[in-house]
């Protein structure tokens, strides 16, 4: 995998393929592997895809305390500004969509399109803040595998479990595998985050807002919602899936993103770049 240093801290990422840059940012508490199955679609066929681990997650340096979106928004910026990559079409997941919107408002100018799956742009309520905090402290006091077996039928939809147990198996690897203390980190952060939805009204990026139907944590009624707040936004719900789209119907997720990028035109960023390990 690649490495690099960064803000002061060592960033892990997969850069994959060559052409025009596809940016994928993971969700909490996994890190770049979930985007595994969009990698082996997408690097190779006319794109660059790049998937980073997040401060405090996978093969990046973990930073105690509180995390802010703003901070990782940052990070993904400098990395792509160390990678040579201008514009580009830029996606997140749950927190990673979060993330997007933080990255929109920080260097929209060079986000060509924008992929917001299975998130929500709304501020946290104070309950909402109360629940993420407990999370956090929970985690820093028992560690991550009593919350990981906890947590695998919502990230993925419950029939999925037994059905899929592959990706049961990857995703629950991940959150258990994930250090407590960045996960902590990310949830105290993501606590604190601003309000995205007037940002969302000035978008002029074309946008993707993708949802699996069954997702225990985004209800259809908030990708609908983004939909009308964004300018030219298109929404697809995917049957059979739950808060991970991506793994659990990749086929059905792929196929929507490769609509989505066909006519977003994006100069090719750099030449050819070696497949490297999934982490």
């Amino acid at each position: 995998m690649g490495t690099v240093a960064v803000n002061g801290i060592s960033v892990g990422y997969a850069d994959e393929g060559s052409g025009r840059p596809l940016v994928l940012i993971h969700g909490h508490p996994f890190d770049r592997s979930m985007w595994a199955p969009q990698i082996d679609a997408f690097a190779g066929s006319g794109w660059r895809v790049i998937a980073a681990d997040l401060r405090g997650y996978g093969g990046s340096t973990v930073v105690a305390g509180s995390t802010a979106l703003e901070t990782f928004a940052g990070d993904i910026a400098a990395l792509l500004d160390h990678l040579g990559v201008g514009d580009m079409v830029l996606g997140g997941l749950s927190m990673g969509g979060q993330i997007a919107m933080e990255c929109y408002r920080q260097f929209g100018p060079r986000i060509r399109g924008l992929l917001l799956a299975d998130t929500f742009p709304q501020a946290d309520t104070a309950a909402g803040k109360a629940a993420r905090n407990r999370t956090a402290d929970r985690l820093l006091r028992e560690g991550m595998a009593g919350y990981a077996e906890e947590v695998l039928p919502k990230m993925i939809a419950p029939y999925n479990v037994p059905a899929l147990p592959t990706v049961a198996a990857h995703v629950h690897a991940m959150m258990a595998a994930a250090p407590a203390a960045g996960a902590a980190a990310a949830l105290r952060g993501r606590a604190e985050r601003r309000d995205y939805r007037q940002l969302l009204t000035e978008v002029t990026a074309p946008t993707l807002i993708v949802l699996g139907r069954d997702d225990e944590f985004t209800p259809v009624s908030d990708a609908e919602h983004m939909r009308r707040l964004i300018p030219h936004a298109t929404l697809t719900i995917i049957d059979g899936a739950g808060h991970l789209p991506n793994l659990e119907r990749p086929t059905e997720f792929n196929n929507a993103l490769r609509a989505f990028r066909t006519g977003i035109d994006i100069p090719a960023a750099g030449g050819p770049r070696a497949r490297t390990a999934h982490q």
